[in-house]
């Protein structure tokens, strides 16, 4: 999906212009996959913009950089700050994606780099519709069972939100959508369901919702933790179990979650029509909880709406100009 670029990125401290956000060919993250980020969404609410979760987005990236003895050189709140700053300088107030990002940078090529030098730090904003689609928001979308595994526990840290363990989900994708498929579903070393290449995953049984656990491989998304507070205030029940692969095939419903995908529904799985091969009444009633936090209809009850402000920028060092 290609970027629509905006004016300005912040990069460590202070706003650049888009196509002067550039790092050294010998940057450590660039050959060994040494940086952590997040993806955070920004919606239109009706009293001005909001961003989903920012705080808990930050404060995810922190915990993946202790897993990986990277030193961010600010704090969560400076951070927070910045991403709400690089919205309104951009005049996102209509929706973006926020991409903070902290890396290993320019310095020493060992693989292990230099634990002790403070990480380099960017981050960008601009406008981006559902990753999977906006069609595939209500008509559903085709995935497959991808050929390739999730790592193995104690390989890579599942855990951290990292650049290079994006590697396994380049080659899912890549495997899905060359075979005409929109995404690809990846198993655990043990051969049960663990995650899309980008998303959770959810499955509609009986009445009930099954995922698969936080030992099955996944990153523990932060939208995954809110459709599954959201089902409770609607009275459903959300199991985590290690799910065979014939349970997607036949599920009532399927769907993943995600920052960038939302809540989208899934049609199909290795060419098998899931339930009636349209959204699933659970389904249509998370998102209706999901997007109703932006409108009003859905009670704000956890705290996740984030307002990101008014004009006020002066917060950034803007001795660049942009």
């Amino acid at each position: 999906m290609p970027l629509k670029p905006s004016k300005s990125i912040w990069h460590n401290g202070k706003l650049v212009p888009w196509e002067e956000a550039t790092v050294h060919v010998l940057t450590h993250a660039l050959h060994y996959g040494s940086s952590v980020f997040e993806g955070i969404r920004v919606y239109k609410g009706p009293d001005g913009p909001v961003a989903l979760r920012l705080s808990d987005h930050v404060g995810r990236m922190f915990d993946s950089a202790k897993i990986y003895y990277l030193t961010i050189p600010y704090s969560v709140e400076e951070l927070v700050a910045a991403c709400k700053d690089v919205v309104l300088h951009n005049g996102l107030l209509g929706g973006a994606y926020i991409r903070p990002v902290a890396y290993r940078g320019y310095g020493e090529m060992g693989v292990a780099g230099n634990p002790d030098a403070p990480a380099e730090c960017s981050i960008a904003a601009w406008e981006w519709g559902s990753y999977l689609g906006e069609d595939g928001l209500e008509n559903g979308v085709d995935v497959c069972v991808s050929s390739w595994q999730r790592v193995a526990p104690n390989t890579l840290p599942t855990m951290a939100k990292a650049g290079g363990n994006y590697l396994s989900s380049i080659l899912v994708t890549l495997e899905a959508r060359r075979l005409g498929f929109a995404e690809g579903i990846a198993l655990s070393s043990e051969g049960y369901v663990s995650e899309g290449a980008g998303e959770n995953i959810f499955l509609v049984s009986d009445g009930m919702i099954y995922t698969p656990p936080a030992a099955a491989s996944i990153l523990a998304g932060l939208t995954r933790n809110m459709v599954m507070r959201l089902a409770q205030t609607i009275g459903l029940k959300i199991v985590e179990q290690n799910i065979p692969r014939e349970m997607l095939y036949i599920a009532d419903e399927v769907f993943l979650t995600g920052t960038a995908a939302e809540i989208t529904p899934v049609r199909s799985i290795d060419r098998i029509t899931v339930g009636s091969g349209v959204r699933g009444p659970v389904t249509e009633s998370l998102q209706n909880r999901f997007f109703g936090l932006f409108d009003g209809s859905t009670p704000d009850e956890w705290g996740w709406l984030e307002p990101i402000g008014g004009e006020d920028t002066r917060r950034v060092d803007r001795t660049v100009a942009v």
